[in-house]
């Protein structure tokens, strides 16, 4: 929705008062079964007379100030994340910025003994500026993971992708209430582990609703008789090329339908040679079959 100065806002509503806090670098509310928070690092301070990049302690401070804090507030499971990284295709230290973060974020993952298998639902987008910024949702079930038949799995990439493979999971679904939720972890134009397509963003995008198929497919064998639709989702497209956007927009809507809800928005993706992502999330109702 957008606030009183026309900037987009996503806000989440639950069905139980929440208390805000804050913890080290983290603003977070919570109720019984919901932890969001948002973290900010800034990278100016961190690095200097060390061997590692500064974003890549960034990276590592961040989610280890995360696990903590899940640890110390009884959220044992990290669902979602979103991870905004300025300046990510820059190198420094002579290794590409987003593959320095993959590297800090794994640190934590091994320092904190959470298993990359079992990792959240995630993206990873540039910004232009500003300090790296997460914001993540835990709960206190586990979530049940989905990987793509399409493609390897982002924590078995080869290391052609860096000294360390991106620590997410393609999808997953998980209890909320009397919901289960689906999300679906920022997607692209990738089959096996390679960048399909080069420099057509029609068919980045037709792509990109395939993989998006598929993992809606994977989610469906738990519920077949109430099965998602790609029309279910509600979805956020990052978009490289402004001038892009008209393109991505009417294919998303021949291939999904004019009344998609989708927002649009202008970043960096992950990978330099990818031109659009999209990310999504559907609900569904406990019990199937009962609206």
């Amino acid at each position: 929705m957008l606030d009183a100065t026309g900037t987009l806002q996503e806000i989440w509503y639950g069905d139980h008062p929440c208390r805000q806090h804050r913890f080290q670098n983290i603003t977070f509310r919570r109720n019984e079964a919901l932890l969001f928070g948002v973290i900010e690092i800034d990278e100016s301070q961190l690095g200097l007379g060390t061997a590692e990049s500064s974003l890549q302690l960034a990276a590592e401070q961040a989610y280890r100030q995360i696990f903590a804090l899940l640890a110390a507030e009884g959220f044992p499971y990290l669902w979602r994340t979103w991870n905004y990284l300025p300046r990510i295709h820059e190198e420094e230290c002579g290794l590409e910025r987003y593959r320095q973060f993959n590297i800090g974020r794994h640190q934590a993952f091994v320092a904190f003994e959470r298993p990359v298998d079992s990792s959240p639902v995630a993206c990873a987008l540039g910004v232009r500026q500003g300090p790296l910024s997460i914001a993540f949702m835990a709960g206190r079930a586990p979530s049940t993971q989905i990987e793509n038949p399409r493609q390897v799995s982002a924590f078995a990439y080869p290391a052609e992708y860096g000294p360390r493979s991106p620590t997410f999971t393609r999808a997953a679904t998980v209890a909320n209430g009397d919901n289960e939720v689906l999300f679906i972890s920022g997607t692209a134009s990738i089959v096996g582990h390679a960048t399909l397509h080069h420099g057509d963003v029609v068919a980045q995008t037709k792509e990109t609703v395939a993989n998006l198929a598929a993992l809606v497919s994977q989610a469906n064998q738990d519920h077949p008789a109430t099965p998602y639709t790609l029309h279910d989702l509600i979805y956020r497209v990052y978009v490289r090329h402004a001038q892009d956007y008209p393109r991505v927009r009417a294919t998303l809507e021949q291939l999904v339908g004019n009344g998609i809800n989708a927002a649009y928005l202008q970043a960096d993706v992950c990978r330099s040679d990818l031109l659009v992502e999209i990310e999504a999330l559907a609900f569904k109702p406990m019990r199937w079959g009962v609206t």
